[in-house]
């Protein structure tokens, strides 16, 4: 499959450690983005494409960080690292960041200012609320939640920006994860256990009409649709090891971008840029 843009991933093909790395889709050529010892997880790019997010993992926790889109200037998000934060995704105006945090006791949803003020929490349940992503109009929020199964299932559901309204939107004992809206809002795709290996699935934003994009004996996680919309990035491990691949929006052609024998994870593209900068 041909195409082109630039994909922001993590991988350990360097050093022992996950670091940051991007990918020209048409050239093939891939830059290090940063060189630390500690584990460095991508995050999805502000919507100008400026800089990105993060989520930096020590040994007892996790934090979030932000940087510029060429790797410099890093900062941390999160003022207490004993909190445990993780999963930023940035609202459409790029001026809110939704995050999962543990900083009251379990997994919970909260919004905060771009640079870091200002959280409040979304969700207040029991349940572990997590991986939330926000809708291309700025409306609801979806995100991943076991609060109505007692053994711990994960579903995808979705609320408005202040936490109400929660609705669920898949209904089955398979396990969810990884939501990401189409740019047009109009459908989720996301990661779901439903034979034993995962793969990626596709949803209304009513909930209706899912479909199994990958159907693959491997596994298969994190969907990251491209910003026109026609290519999903995902991360499988069909070859062996995990791989970044990219493939259309109705799942044919999957194609592998990255042929590496370290593990490639995490894809994110960057907004509406063919070359890297």
């Amino acid at each position: 499959m041909g195409g082109s843009g630039v994909i922001l991933f993590g991988s350990d093909r360097q050093l022992e450690y996950s670091n940051l790395y991007l990918l020209d889709i048409a050239t093939g050529y891939i830059y290090q983005l940063t060189r630390v010892k500690s584990n460095v997880f991508p995050g999805p790019f502000s919507p100008d494409g400026t800089q990105m997010l993060y989520t930096g993992f020590e040994i007892r926790y996790s934090f979030i960080g932000l940087k510029n889109a060429d790797g410099t200037n890093r900062v941390s998000l999160s003022p207490d690292p004993l909190t445990d934060e993780a999963f930023p995704a940035w609202s459409p105006d790029g001026t809110q960041i939704v995050f999962t945090s543990r900083r009251d006791g379990n997994n919970e949803i909260y919004i905060m200012n771009a640079d870091g003020t200002q959280p409040v929490r979304l969700t207040n349940n029991p349940a572990d609320d997590f991986a939330p992503v926000w809708s291309p109009d700025g409306t609801q929020i979806a995100f991943v939640s076991d609060r109505d199964n007692p053994t711990g299932v994960n579903n995808l559901y979705l609320m408005n920006v202040d936490g109400s309204n929660i609705i669920r939107l898949t209904q089955g004992n398979e396990i969810d994860y990884g939501p990401a809206w189409s740019p047009d809002g109009k459908q989720i795709a996301f990661r779901a256990d439903v034979d034993g290996n995962g793969d990626i699935y596709l949803i209304n934003a009513d909930g209706s009409g899912i479909v199994n994009l990958t159907n693959n004996p491997a596994s298969d996680w994190a969907p990251a649709w491209s910003p026109d919309g026609s290519l999903i990035a995902f991360q499988t491990d069909r070859d062996g090891n995990w791989e970044i691949y990219v493939m259309a929006s109705d799942g044919s052609q999957p194609t592998n971008l990255t042929q590496d024998p370290s593990d490639d994870q995490m894809p994110y593209w960057k907004p509406l840029v063919t070359n890297i900068d």
